[in-house]
């Protein structure tokens, strides 16, 4: 338990935690880039950069798809 309070007290910012995201969705990262992330990320705010990140992606796809659909 103590181990999840001190995760979520991590510094890194919300814009370098989304960057962390969109990198895993491409799936192109630096092992010592991932490494440096697992120890500075906040938890919390991967799992709502990640819900936001996946959100988005699936409103992209449904565009594309009613765009291509409708011509």
């Amino acid at each position: 338990m103590d181990d999840l309070k001190q995760a979520t007290q991590r510094k890194m910012s919300f814009g370098a935690t989304a960057k962390a995201v969109l990198w895993s969705f491409f799936g192109v990262r630096k092992k010592s880039g991932f490494e440096e992330d697992t120890q500075k990320l906040n938890p919390l705010h991967v799992v709502i950069a990640g819900v936001i990140a996946a959100v988005l992606f699936v409103l992209a796809l449904l565009t594309l798809v009613k765009i291509v659909v409708a011509k």
